[in-house]
């Protein structure tokens, strides 16, 4: 043997090794269990072997024809079937009990696995689809947990069963057993060499399965933009040329692995071969007895007859091998964006949020945000406007730590300390943020209120939708607060839906408030409602408004104008809209020319009607009745 052999066989010992040590945190509770399992594995192997050792005396006595004895042999064939029946029974308790720890094992990992998911940082989803996510979190678990506990149960089992069968071999003939385990030998050996062939394939089988989950997910979500485009055809074929691909890796798995099971047959049955012609040598020179001949292949047979298989078993194994790497490299990943060793516990925010010397870039090399400096007093408003794509989010995604500064001298400080050096609930305990595009959960409004406050009771609640403006929207409801809003809040409109994000951040009560364009998406009747309620919001509070209309930030403490990652111009609206030739006067007087025909045809909406949720373009497209249905 090579040394890059000695070698590769060192590696796949250890890589056998290591996985098993990486799974027993998840086994250690259910121990005693599992010990039992892998107890019962013992007779359930061994009692191939007594069938097999039993048929010795039975042929022996039967073709000897010896009156006086051959009555004697009744007890073997009832004998036989009673040890059938006792390897069933034990054969069902095993496999109950390995399901039993497979699902509770399963179901451990998966909880660690959705535990760690939702320490991630926001890079770790920027650059990971939906697919990839449930395969890696959800569909690995399971392919571990259930490979694995299999993969344990059949070497338990076949190892005793192996162990049993030998010495039968050896009982009956060591001649016979040489050659036998000559064979057995030879046809492990390609075994050991399939599972680099293989492991490329795997992976991209990995990828393409996680595509398609991808796609389902997206023509879900995204069924209305594909009817509405006429995009079916294009999906069609999208979803074609993925089943194609995974059509042809499963092609390609089979290329490199079917001609194992094929070859076993072949290599088995030269064994069976040999010790039959030998077998028959050593009868008819009387070294070896008819009775213990048929033992001996007997038991070759059960020995070799799982070997058959073992090609299919072993890509069972091997995938099970990489799900559980998969898995773990996940729960072994430090997120980079965690608390520090002694990282503080921020109380409250008493002063100013500063930044320092802040650069940002989403990938290396590519600056987002360049020597961003700003000092904001508690209880001030500030505007961040500018063109798109200018960095006006990515500034206010940086406040709680959605991502990290990344200059080296650079930072953000709350009352002189680096947010990086304060654990990350505290800090984000002390904020809340109003998207553009909210993410509400599939389930009630009190559900997603009372996100901004777990223990919120129902009069909170209630004060929260009321200072968003929803409460008669609420009570023209059947069930109220327990109103089914749907996946994504899809039975809500475009202004129900940001006035429930509105009354979850009200909830939380943080003194930071991060309002990310929350007006931009809706019509202008919706806007009036929402900005009365933002307005709500904002009293006595420090504030970051990203605004896409400008006439909605003139009474702001401070506007910042971002134009290409840089801070160009700071001031009050008054201040700004005296510089001659400035940045932020050219883009309020383009939106004021573009906007003053709407502003003289658009009915201006009476304050009293502020409270009331908008007749047409404000509610949902279909009755209650309906909506309540289809929930």
């Amino acid at each position: 043997m090579g040394i890059k052999d000695k070698l590769y066989k060192k590696f796949n010992r250890q890589h056998f090794v290591q996985n098993y040590k990486r799974m027993w945190p998840f086994v250690k509770p259910y121990w005693f269990r599992a010990l039992i399992a892998m107890l019962l594995c013992f007779p359930v192997g061994s009692m191939d072997a007594i069938v097999a050792w039993s048929l010795r005396p039975f042929l022996d006595v039967v073709l000897v024809k010896d009156s006086a004895t051959s009555g004697q042999a009744w007890w073997v064939p009832g004998f036989i079937v009673g040890l059938t029946v006792v390897q069933g029974a034990l054969t069902y308790a095993v496999t109950y009990l390995n399901t039993w720890l497979g699902r509770h094992i399963s179901n451990d990992l998966k909880q660690a696995l959705f535990n760690k998911l939702v320490t991630f940082e926001a890079a770790f989803f920027d650059t990971r689809n939906s697919g990839v996510i449930v395969q890696r979190f959800n569909n690995d678990a399971d392919q571990a947990c259930s490979g694995l506990l299999d993969n344990v149960r059949l070497f338990v089992s076949r190892f005793f069963s192996s162990v049993s069968l030998v010495f039968v071999l050896l009982y009956n003939s060591w001649q016979l057993s040489i050659i036998a385990i000559i064979i057995l030998g030879a046809t492990f050996y390609p075994v050991t060499r399939i599972r680099n062939m293989i492991k490329s394939v795997m992976r991209q089988s990995v990828n393409v399965m996680a595509k398609t989950i991808t796609m389902m997910n997206e023509t879900y979500a995204g069924n209305r933009t594909i009817t509405a485009y006429n995009y079916q055809e294009h999906q069609k074929a999208n979803f074609s040329g993925v089943m194609k691909e995974l059509f042809r890796l499963s092609i390609k798995m089979t290329q490199r692995t079917a001609w194992l099971t094929p070859m076993m047959h072949i290599t088995t049955s030269l064994g069976v071969a040999a010790a039959i012609g030998y077998g028959s040598h050593l009868i008819i020179s009387g070294e070896l007895t008819t009775g213990a001949f048929v033992s001996f292949i007997t038991a070759l047979l059960l020995l070799y007859n799982p070997l058959k298989h073992i090609g299919n078993q072993f890509n069972k194994v091997t995938f099970s091998f990489m799900a559980v790497e998969r898995c773990f490299s996940l729960l072994e990943r430090k997120p980079p964006i965690r608390n520090k060793e002694n990282a503080v516990v921020l109380k409250e925010v008493k002063d100013t949020i500063e930044f320092r010397n802040v650069d940002f870039s989403y990938k290396q090399g590519i600056p987002v945000l360049k020597n961003i400096n700003l000092n904001v007093r508690v209880g001030q408003s500030i505007a961040l406007v500018g063109n798109s794509g200018g960095g006006k989010s990515t500034i206010v995604n940086l406040i709680p730590r959605f991502y990290d500064v990344t200059s080296k001298k650079g930072g953000i400080f709350i009352d002189g300390i680096d947010i990086r050096d304060m654990t990350l609930e505290s800090l984000r305990d002390k904020m809340a943020v109003v998207f553009q595009d909210n993410f509400l959960f599939d389930g009630t409004v009190r559900d997603n209120v009372k996100i901004g406050k777990p223990d919120a009771t129902d009069e909170e609640i209630m004060a929260a939708l009321d200072m968003a403006f929803l409460t008669d929207f609420i009570k023209s409801q059947k069930d109220g607060l327990d109103t089914r809003i749907g996946e994504r809040g899809v039975l809500l409109s475009g202004g129900q839906k940001q006035r429930v994000a509105i009354a979850r951040a009200f909830i939380k009560n943080a003194p930071i408030i991060i309002l990310d364009e929350a007006t931009s998406a809706l019509d202008n009747k919706s806007e009036v409602v929402v900005q009365k309620a933002i307005e709500n919001l904002m009293k006595d509070r420090t504030v970051f408004v990203i605004a896409h209309r400008l006439s909605t930030v003139r009474n702001a403490d401070k506007i910042v104008v971002v134009n290409e990652g840089e801070i160009v111009e700071t001031g009050t609206h008054d201040e700004l809209m005296a510089i001659e030739s400035g940045v932020y006067k050219a883009l309020y007087n383009t939106q004021f020319q573009k906007g003053l025909h709407t502003l003289k045809t658009t009915e201006p909406v009476e304050e009293s009607t502020v409270n009331k949720p908008a007749k047409k373009q404000d509610e949902p497209s279909m009755p209650v009745e309906t909506m309540q249905e289809v929930a």
